[in-house]
């Protein structure tokens, strides 16, 4: 299947903090809905289309889960109308994915039938092994998620923030006070010191774009958009090889 890979950076580019937005500006995002019971579906996390058969997320999202209990809706500016709604064949989980460190927390969700490509459904471009994003670069996130860190509801509308790249050491100091570890596979991001501006529930497998390129995919954090704690990310780059086969 043909994916879309950015070898390296181009020059120097429900969500807390950011605003509403529609899908004709993310058309590679989708929102994954769940349900316990096959039915009455509600989103519950974000992907990015890789081609018209796969999602790349969060492992975290539907792990250990049975594919009859995920759909994903594409095409649509909201998480529970419009656009197009589709069942789940397989999921496809990275090998060295730990439930418990979340690291390598990225999966591939493979669609029972052809996502059907359209303006508003479209692949994204997908860090290639060479994409390195320097530190304190402006990077977008997106996603239907709560829109406060104390929040329960997402956002019907698909919204979005401006966040920056955060230096690694930092953010493995940070972490390691709370006892948890943040791998070479790991890409924070947030403001610094300042909070009030993140990813957060229901965000979680979203994209996180540099300049239009998927460097992230949205995995965990400590409450949401917290001064102290970056949210933090996949980072793709490290896994390309792997998106590569299994899309």
């Amino acid at each position: 299947m043909n994916l879309l890979f950015t070898a390296v950076p181009s020059a120097p580019q429900r969500i807390i903090g950011g605003s509403a937005t529609t899908i004709d500006n993310y058309p590679s995002i989708v929102a994954l809905l769940y349900s316990v019971s096959n039915n009455n579906f509600r989103q519950s996390c974000g992907g990015t289309i890789l081609n018209n058969r796969s999602i790349l997320t969060a492992a975290h999202c539907p792990f250990r889960d049975s594919v009859f209990r995920w759909r994903v809706r594409a095409g649509s500016s909201f998480a529970h109308r419009e656009g197009h709604t589709l069942a789940f064949s397989t999921f496809i989980f990275h090998p060295n994915f730990n439930a418990n460190t979340l690291d390598a927390d990225i999966a591939i969700m493979r669609t029972s039938t052809i996502i059907p490509l359209s303006n508003l459904i479209q692949p994204g471009s997908i860090a290639g092994s060479n994409y390195n994003v320097a530190d304190t670069q402006v990077v977008w996130a997106a996603g239907w998620g709560v829109t406060s860190p104390n929040g329960w509801s997402g956002a019907e509308q698909l919204r979005h923030v401006q966040i920056y790249t955060i230096n690694q050491n930092i953010c493995r100091q940070r972490y390691a006070a709370v006892s948890r570890t943040i791998t070479d596979n790991m890409l924070c991001s947030g403001v610094l010191d300042v909070g009030g501006r993140d990813q957060c529930a229901g965000d979680s497998g979203g994209p996180l774009y540099h300049n239009n390129v998927v460097v992230g995919v949205c995995s965990f954090g400590i409450s949401c958009a917290h001064h102290l704690y970056p949210g933090v990310n996949v980072r793709v780059s490290r896994f390309t090889s792997w998106v590569q086969a299994n899309a």
